[in-house]
């Protein structure tokens, strides 16, 4: 599957790009009985609505309708990452710098594998996450997974 990525993503990118908008993920995944081509577009400017990923879902219909990149039948979906955005890249890390965010680790530091913190600036590849106080470091390659943490009310 990696293929299909790489290719819809050569074909995608260009055009979002061109609504002065960013290809944040794309994924191609099965669940139950359907495949799910999933293309989260945002702004680093401005909120991303449901105008914009309504349009932005017509134009790359049509585009892989025309291209074609995938064998078998999938939904496209178009959305924003949401308020608890997955963190993939450092540069994700340093975009949200100072915001609530969750990560999970590989294997455990200082015996704990979850974390929930707030995002300081990272020091070349270590993320650095205050925990009421505590600074905690986490190497970018021990992390499993990471979110932004909503905060609400």
């Amino acid at each position: 599957m990696g293929k299909v990525v790489e290719r819809v993503k050569q074909l995608v990118k260009p055009i979002v790009e061109e609504h002065g908008l960013e290809l944040y993920d794309l994924e191609f995944v099965k669940e139950a009985n359907n495949w799910f081509l999933r293309i989260f577009i945002d702004s680093t400017e401005n909120e991303v609505g449901l105008d914009q990923c309504t349009a932005i879902s017509r134009i790359l219909s049509d585009l892989l309708d025309q291209e074609d990149p995938i064998e078998q039948g999938y939904l496209l979906e178009v959305s924003t990452p949401g308020i608890e955005r997955v963190l993939k890249k450092l540069a994700d890390f340093d975009r949200f710098t100072g915001s609530s965010v969750y990560i999970k680790t590989y294997q455990p530091i200082n015996r704990q594998k979850e974390f929930t913190g707030i995002l300081r600036p990272r020091e070349g590849e270590e993320i650095k996450l205050d925990k009421k106080g505590e600074v905690v470091v986490i190497p970018f390659s021990s992390i499993a997974k990471a979110h932004l943490a909503g905060q609400f009310g």
